[in-house]
């Protein structure tokens, strides 16, 4: 269970009546996905991610934003073990980075999971194009078909339509749920599934959090906000853990997508300690008072114990709000928890400061201006 070292005093009614919201919204389906998710969907994600480790060196994984970070926050920070090695392109519109993927898989045996709601999304199209012409060139058309597995909507869009046309297997991107909320559908099982995490135990922990994380999640949403109005505008997530840093990232957009709108919000930041301690250390022990930290205190040896304790005491002495969440483990289940603990935290925040969880209306405003410009 997910603990907190900070009380905070909530309104179990007030929060009823957002849970009861985020339950009713078009995009809450993530909501009750760990007990619910389609089991038929479930087993073809398991010998799929079978199929792809007894035939593929590498797995390609080609998506942006919530269609890559989720997944690849867990992978990293588990390292499971697996002979099939994942390889990310199509989150970035780098040609170094690309270059880089495809010198990477050189020759060797591989399969591509392209994951796009819509197909369109200039970053992975451009990724989707350049692997498909590889896998073309190396397997021939019939044969780079068999080894294309696309995770996009169910009945319509480009990449729908494509994968419907030529014989892709399918999996579905949920219409009620988005991208950053998508970690614990296909988006996510199918690539954690073929590097090796336990998927079953992962959805056994976000399984256990719909019943032990809404009062954790209501109270560490209720601090956030009670924080916002007392001026705390950033906040800084902390993890002791290097192998951690996607999953900082990974909260990074889950907040920042979710609360910022309206010139509203906190902006999320993230640390690792200790090596952080020596670069941004300073800033945040002395610097301006408009930052708080969340600290996501992960079962660890006694050193970082010792460190974590430090942080905590140094931090509070100079000012700064102090919360603490703790990881009961460090494992498939431990995670299943913290995710779902997190979405949920995160959907309650905003929905207490007046804004829709669910949408990233800004996100459009940079790709309006590079399709005028590409236009031109």
């Amino acid at each position: 269970m997910i603990k907190l070292n900070f009380n905070s005093e909530i309104d179990k009614k007030g929060g009823a009546k957002l849970l009861k919201e985020i339950a009713m919204d078009p995009m809450g389906g993530w909501l009750m996905l760990p007990k619910e998710i389609d089991t038929g969907e479930f087993v073809r994600i398991k010998e799929a991610a079978k199929e792809i480790r007894d035939s593929s060196e590498y797995l390609v994984c080609i998506g942006i934003g919530g269609s890559y970070l989720g997944h690849r926050a867990i992978i990293e920070a588990l390292r499971p073990q697996s002979e099939t090695k994942i390889i990310y392109a199509g989150n970035s519109l780098s040609k170094r980075e690309l270059d880089w993927a495809l010198d990477k898989v050189g020759d060797h045996d591989f399969s591509v999971n392209v994951i796009s709601k819509s197909g369109t999304t200039l970053e992975p199209a451009i990724a989707f194009a350049a692997f498909k012409e590889k896998l073309i060139q190396k397997y021939g058309e019939e044969g780079a078909y068999q080894r294309m597995y696309a995770t996009t909507d169910a009945k319509k869009g480009a990449l729908h339509d494509e994968a419907a046309a030529c014989g892709y297997k399918m999996f579905v991107v949920p219409d009620n749920i988005g991208g950053r909320y998508s970690v614990l559908t296909a988006v996510g099982l199918l690539p954690m599934a073929v590097a090796g995490v336990d998927v079953d135990k992962l959805l056994e922990g976000a399984s256990d959090a719909i019943e032990t994380a809404v009062e954790p999640a209501l109270r560490y949403a209720t601090m956030r906000f009670s924080l916002d109005g007392r001026r705390y505008d950033t906040e800084i997530f902390a993890s002791f853990e290097p192998a951690t840093m996607y999953f900082n990232e990974w909260l990074k957009q889950l907040f920042g997508e979710s609360e910022g709108k309206d010139k509203r919000g906190i902006l999320p930041d993230s640390v690792i300690y200790s090596t952080d301690l020596h670069s941004l250390g300073q800033y945040i022990q002395d610097g301006r008072r408009n930052l708080f930290e969340t600290i996501i205190d992960y079962p660890t040896d006694e050193m970082n114990a010792k460190v974590v304790k430090a942080v905590q005491m140094a931090h509070a002495e100079g000012g700064i709000p102090v919360l603490t969440i703790g990881v009961p483990s460090f494992d498939e289940k431990g995670f299943g928890e913290l995710i779902y603990f997190f979405e949920l935290s995160c959907a309650l925040s905003a929905k207490m400061i007046g804004v829709n969880p669910f949408d990233q209306p800004g996100v459009e405003a940079y790709k309006t201006k590079l399709k005028e410009l590409l236009a031109e």
